[in-house]
């Protein structure tokens, strides 16, 4: 998820590709949030905490651990580490400018952070004792998004500015290459069998890569999704669900390169999710507010059970594998600032300090 520039929290696309999106968020921000419906939301979905973490930094990507009970959450400078059991922070990794990823590499004990500074690095860490291992030089600009492909033990970052992904192998940290994407990256996922997909936010296009050889070996349109952002896939079933900023949640068939359907999704998607225990794939939507809820009956067919309120901003996630919980994390925002500023020239709201959160929501029942 490529940062506007200094406002990580209202990143919803890049400028470039969707201004309006862009506009309608800094006037969203501005309230405090929206409060939990107390409903009967799809699939029973309800909040069941809300943990004020604080701290200064905004936000990007959220990874979670499900092993190891950790949620790690991207504040810029630092990824702070909460375990989510408890909601305690456990652990906080420093050493960063611009930081947007996290990916875990378990059999190797290492994490991965990706930092989007220009030229940009990768920080490794012990996914024990969450000490900074060493930090990679990489030879690109702006990377963003970072996975681990378990095929090959190497780690891809998709690099918004110079429309490209590079490899690196995680086990001796040495980088392999770097891919031509022909657009925009933004979120990818790996299927474990050596190809990772990835969608092109201002192409309207998914790309698939060989993660062996590195080459695009597959491109097809999303139509009629436009700006796809968030990514996640159901690998037993060969599908992927693509957030898209048309309010649409595009179905793909990745091996026939197609969209099998679309389901309306809020506005202001960031992040995508499936859970294979429930067979559930979540978008959630900062600018709305809300979750969308959608459950694979089958591998071409699929029902959206609705929509869970959630607050405003709220547009990262990450799901508890072993819990099926599903979790966000938002802050309250001020006012948009009345002057422009070298550091701030589009006038983004700040961060009210003190009250970023995790927003923690529980299903009324588990398979």
């Amino acid at each position: 998820m490529q940062y506007a520039r200094g406002f990580a929290t209202t990143r919803l696309v890049h400028a470039r590709a969707c201004v309006n999106a862009l506009a309608c968020i800094i006037a969203l921000a501005a309230v405090s949030g929206v409060p939990a419906d107390a409903a009967q939301a799809p699939a029973g979905y309800h909040l069941v905490h809300s943990y004020r973490l604080g701290g200064a930094g905004f936000w990007d990507y959220l990874m979670l651990d499900s092993v190891a009970r950790r949620l790690y959450i991207s504040r810029g400078t630092h990824v702070v580490v909460m375990n989510v059991d408890s909601g305690r922070v456990v652990g906080d990794i420093p050493d960063g400018h611009r930081e947007h990823g996290i990916a875990l590499a378990p059999e190797l004990n290492r994490g991965f952070i990706s930092d989007g500074t220009d030229p940009s690095h990768v920080i490794v860490f012990d996914l024990k004792t969450l000490k900074v291992l060493t930090i990679i030089a990489m030879p690109n600009e702006d990377s963003d998004c970072i996975i681990y492909d378990p095929a090959t033990q190497r780690v891809f970052t998709f690099n918004g500015d110079d429309q490209d992904a590079t490899a690196i192998d995680a086990r001796t940290n040495r980088v392999l290459g770097t891919i031509a994407l022909g657009g925009q990256p933004e979120y990818a996922v790996a299927d474990s069998a050596g190809h990772l997909y990835n969608n092109l936010v201002d192409k309207s296009e998914q790309v698939q890569i060989d993660s062996r050889t590195l080459e695009v070996t597959g491109r097809w349109p999303l139509a009629p999704c436009q700006h796809p952002s968030g990514l996640a896939m159901d690998v037993a079933h060969r599908r992927l669900f693509a957030g898209c900023h048309s309010e649409v949640m595009a179905i793909v068939d990745p091996d026939a390169h197609r969209v099998i359907t679309t389901v309306p999704i809020g506005a202001g998607v960031d992040a995508n999710r499936f859970d294979p225990g429930t067979q559930l794939a979540f978008s959630s939507n900062g600018m709305s507010g809300n979750l969308t809820v959608v459950h694979e009956d089958a591998p071409d067919n699929f029902t959206e059970l609705g929509e869970v309120r959630t607050e405003a901003a709220a547009r990262t996630m990450a799901i508890d594998l072993k819990t099926h919980h599903v979790f966000l994390v938002t802050a309250t925002m001020g006012p948009r600032p009345a002057q422009a500023t070298p550091d701030n020239p589009r006038r983004f709201p700040r961060m009210v300090p003190g009250t970023f959160r995790v927003l923690e929501y529980a299903p009324s029942l588990t398979p």
